[in-house]
């Protein structure tokens, strides 16, 4: 309680600095699990014999299908950079920012493409996985996609609101500590003038820490909300990516290649948004931007490292892609629904702007129009 203002002060930003260090850490540790998890499960499947109920003409010019998938990986990765970097750029141009009407308007866009990849991509393919004649049972006439869907954007929302709440405490508890901290130093008998100067610097803290207490702690839940975005487009990513790499038909492998360009593009518009409202540092910019770049990529070389032996009509093959693209579609849906639409249609400058409004509204038809288009073909 004796410290100097200044010495607190730097206290405090070094316990901030090791709290977002090891938050960074954190997120890495969850993204790789994810990504880990979603690879291993699915190469499970390899190597069980085929279902003949759902067996496909897989001898096709298999060299023509590696050609589109040799290329796909070059092109879907830099499709993937430039979604993602480009709601960043708000550092080198000013109307690229957050606070800004067009990052309103391209963010609406984006919450249009995840929301249509959630409905129209990937539950329609988890609920054709899990409802395959190739799994027998009367088990399998239960609605698992649905539910599963349903249970991962309840823990979503458990995530957001936990976090949410421990910030505040964290925040709330800081607050009370300084506050304690500077009574104290202005209680110690140093005269009237320093005890009026620190009353009235702890009244000044006070109404400061009001108002960017609130602001601080929904930028730590814009964090987990981006984090959170990022694990449900992985597991995604992972799912899609592999399919492509152990396609052995040309006229799969093209359309995948060609719709996975337009899919990554707009996914990391969507991404990046949420990472510029996070306001994160350039390292976790950086991690985070080359995870969602490379994983779709690196399912694809998975894919044809396996696609000799991988049978994507086998029960475990159907299994695990059903469940993480049901997990996948509710995250997304979530996401899209509760943390990007509701939150950016409700913002006071949206309300009270009836042009960027209707233009909000216009951009997120497009956007959702656009994707599920591109459900005709991947």
């Amino acid at each position: 309680p004796f410290l100097s203002p200044l010495s607190r002060d730097t206290t405090q930003h070094l316990c901030e600095t090791v709290i977002d260090t090891m938050r960074i850490t954190h997120s890495v540790k969850l993204l790789l699990f994810f990504f880990l998890i979603s690879l291993l499960l699915i190469s499970v499947s390899a190597g069980e014999s085929k279902c003949e109920c759902l067996h496909e003409e897989d001898e096709g010019n298999k060299a023509g299908a590696r050609k589109y998938k040799i290329a796909a990986i070059p092109s879907v990765l830099v499709a993937g950079v430039i979604g993602v970097l480009f709601p960043l750029l708000g550092n080198f141009f000013p109307s690229l920012r957050p606070e800004t009407n067009f990052f309103f308007v391209t963010k609406a866009f984006a919450a249009g493409v995840i929301l249509a990849t959630g409905f129209m991509h990937v539950l329609p393919e988890g609920y054709e996985k899990l409802t395959s004649p190739c799994l027998k049972g009367e088990a399998w006439k239960f609605p698992f996609t649905g539910f599963i869907a349903m249970v991962a954007a309840i823990l979503t929302l458990s995530v957001d609101s936990f976090a949410t709440s421990y910030f505040h405490r964290l925040h709330n508890k800081t607050s009370k500590k300084i506050g304690e901290g500077e009574e104290q130093i202005g209680g110690g008998g140093g005269g009237d003038e320093l005890g009026l100067h620190v009353h009235a610097h702890g009244h000044a803290h006070g109404i400061v820490s009001v108002d960017s207490g609130e602001s601080e702690v929904q930028l730590h839940r814009t964090r987990v909300v981006a984090q959170v975005l990022e694990v449900g487009i992985i597991v995604h990513s992972v799912v899609i990516g592999i399919s492509l790499g152990a396609s052995q038909s040309p006229h799969t492998a093209k359309a995948l290649f060609a719709a996975l360009m337009f899919h990554q593009c707009f996914e990391g518009l969507g991404l990046g948004g949420c990472i510029a409202q996070g306001k994160f540092n350039c390292m976790s910019i950086t991690i985070m931007s080359i995870f969602f770049s490379v994983t779709t990529p690196i399912g694809i070389a998975v894919g044809m490292g396996i696609a000799s032996s991988y049978n994507e009509s086998s029960q475990t093959a159907l299994i695990v892609q059903g469940v993480l693209n049901a997990a996948s579609a509710g995250i997304l849906i979530y996401m899209s629904l509760v943390d990007f639409l509701a939150a950016d249609f409700m913002h006071p400058k949206m309300q009270s702007n009836t042009g960027l409004r209707i233009m909000a509204h216009i951009s997120l038809l497009i956007g959702a129009g656009i994707m599920s288009l591109l459900a005709k073909w991947a």
